[in-house]
């Protein structure tokens, strides 16, 4: 399993193809990787981190210090005072939550009460698999995630191959990464999750 911290989307397209060596092979589906941000209220699980300098939800890797350590997306409207659960040590306060808000690309402005994780009752995922296995061997899924790494970099939070694909979780996916990903390596071999999930 890799793991990369959330952060910004990237150009993808002609990044894979010089890695890839597709100079004489044309790179199929689109050239950008941009997801536009989405329409309405989403909502994300992750450790929120204030270290004196702003609220942040981390939806990545947290290091496990005290007080934890992470990188996150910049919380708007985030509101201490109404949660109890919360830990401070050291000027930083943190705690684990369902967030709800909306997403503009680079921040989140929290438009409900965020629900500890410890209260939280999320909605299944559905499996895009429907629990058939895929077919891509060991050596061409490890080619594959670090293609994928190399050009999403911190886009990419989590990756791990897994019954014969590559599984991705990305900060916002609204179907372009995982068309960019089917254009590029064929269909079935990566499957791309987005932590944060439209509301409703």
């Amino acid at each position: 399993m890799r793991t990369a911290r959330a952060g910004s989307s990237a150009l993808l397209m002609c990044a894979i193809a010089l890695t890839a060596g597709c100079a004489s092979t044309p790179a199929a589906g689109p050239t950008s990787l941009d997801p536009a941000p989405p329409s309405g209220d989403v909502v994300a699980q992750g450790t929120v981190l204030d270290d004196g300098s702003g609220a942040e939800l981390c939806l990545g890797a947290v290091a496990e210090s005290a007080p934890p350590q992470c990188d996150g997306i910049p919380l708007k409207e985030w509101d201490w005072s109404s949660l109890s659960d919360a830990s401070t040590m050291s000027g930083s306060t943190w705690g684990t939550y369902a967030v709800q808000g909306r997403y503009d690309g680079s921040a989140l402005t929290v438009t409900a009460p965020a629900v500890p994780l410890a209260l939280y009752d999320p909605m299944p995922i559905p499996d895009p698999t429907g629990g058939v296995p895929g077919t891509a061997d060991d050596a061409t899924l490890r080619d594959v995630e670090q293609r994928v790494h190399d050009t999403l970099g911190d886009t990419v939070l989590a990756s791990g191959a897994y019954d014969g694909r590559l599984w991705v979780t990305v900060v916002w996916d609204d179907g372009t990464l995982q068309d960019a990903a089917d254009a590029e390596f064929g269909a079935d071999v990566v499957v791309v999750q987005s932590a944060m999930r439209e509301v409703g």
